[in-house]
C-alpha cells in the first residue's frame, strides 16, 4: 500500500484568503464623530474668567468653601472649552462667590486667632 501523501495545502490555515481580523472592520462600530473646529477669535472672547488665582488663595484660606470652588473652576473651563457660554458665566459667577467668601473666612479666622489666642 503506497504512503498517503499531505495535499499541498496542509499547513496553510483554513481562511488563508481571508483577511486577518486585525484589519477586518467590526460590524457594529461606532460613527467617527467629525473633528472639533479650533475657536474662533470672536469665541474666545466670551470666555467666561475662572478666577484660577483666587481659587487657589481660597483652598489655601479656607479649604471647605475651597475645594467646592475648585469644581466650579474646572466646570467653567470645561463649558469655555465645549463653548457652552451660559454655562460658564454661571459658573464663573459661583467660583468667584464661592473664592471670596473663602477667603474672607480664612482671613477672618486668622485675625480672631491673632487677636485672641
Amino acid at each position: 500500500m503506497p504512503p498517503k501523501q499531505a495535499p499541498a495545502n496542509a499547513g496553510a490555515p483554513a481562511n488563508a484568503g481571508a483577511p486577518p481580523a486585525a484589519e477586518a472592520q467590526p460590524a457594529a462600530a461606532a460613527p467617527e464623530k467629525p473633528p472639533k473646529e479650533p475657536q474662533t477669535p470672536e469665541e474666545l472672547a466670551f470666555y467666561a474668567p475662572n478666577y484660577l488665582c483666587l481659587t487657589i488663595l481660597a483652598v489655601l484660606l479656607f479649604p471647605p468653601l475651597g475645594l467646592i470652588a475648585v469644581f466650579f473652576t474646572y466646570k467653567t473651563w470645561q463649558a469655555n472649552k465645549n463653548s457652552q457660554w451660559e454655562e460658564a458665566y454661571i459658573n464663573s459667577g459661583r467660583t468667584g462667590w464661592l473664592d471670596v467668601f473663602a477667603i474672607l473666612i480664612g482671613l477672618g479666622i486668622i485675625y480672631i486667632y491673632a487677636l485672641f489666642m
